[in-house]
């Protein structure tokens, strides 16, 4: 399959660069130079994974991600010139996928693009999963809270599958990041509990509020989904 990829940066070198990795990986390449036109594009071209600059005039990238969240579940990955704790967790907290440091490898860039895509298109288990209110439908990448819609992002869809389906017991976080990301040193605790503050916050708007329990000096474990 020949995935679509929007790369958003305003330095056109580095869209050249990633252009060529990303068509060398079969990869159809669109551009934006700033994030009003990603979000644009994105809406006329819906793209599979968009490539996200942080440090951009007018629209920074966590604006643009922000603006792209309000209508799109698709994964982003963060480019950024500092390798910033903060900027991270705050990328994690707008619904990135992954965060990448300039200079970058772009074999390394291809290489995580590969693993978010692979992540996207998987099915952790083929089986509706359904637990008090919740209902996930792991096939067709829906979740909702008696019958609401829960709007996730791919990460996001994953880890409330994995808690789902290990319903009966507590998860540590380490085993978290391993069940949704594989081995992966550059991600932390804090990444985990990012995407779980956001599940939280998604499933609050819908009138409930113990989606996700944690579990002090254990780990997290899915709530009872009534309230």
């Amino acid at each position: 399959m020949t995935h679509s990829i929007l790369v958003v940066d305003d330095d056109a070198s580095i869209r050249s660069v990633l252009r060529m990795a990303l068509e060398d990986a079969n990869m159809v390449v669109s551009e934006a130079s700033n994030g009003r036109a990603a979000v644009t594009e994105h809406r006329r071209h819906p793209a599979d994974l968009i490539i996200l600059d942080i440090g951009m005039p007018e629209l920074d990238g966590f604006a643009t991600c922000k603006a792209l969240r309000d209508f799109s579940t698709v994964p982003v990955l963060f480019l950024t010139a500092r390798d910033d704790e903060i900027d991270r967790l705050l990328g994690f907290q707008l619904g990135g996928d992954d965060y990448v440091s300039k200079p970058f490898s772009p074999r390394e860039l291809i290489l995580r693009i590969k693993a978010i895509l692979a992540r996207a298109a998987s099915v952790p288990d083929a089986r509706p999963i359904d637990h008090g209110a919740l209902h996930l439908n792991p096939l067709r990448h829906e979740a909702s809270l008696s019958g609401q819609p829960l709007e996730l992002t791919a990460l996001e869809f994953s880890l409330l599958c994995l808690l789902a389906e290990k319903s009966d017991r507590v998860l540590s976080r380490n085993a978290l990041i391993e069940g949704v990301y594989g081995y992966n040193p550059s991600i932390s605790d804090r990444t985990v509990d990012s995407h779980v503050r956001n599940l939280r916050k998604k499933a609050k708007a819908l009138g409930f509020s113990d989606l996700i329990r944690t579990i002090h000096g254990v780990g997290l474990r899915v709530g009872d989904c009534t309230t």
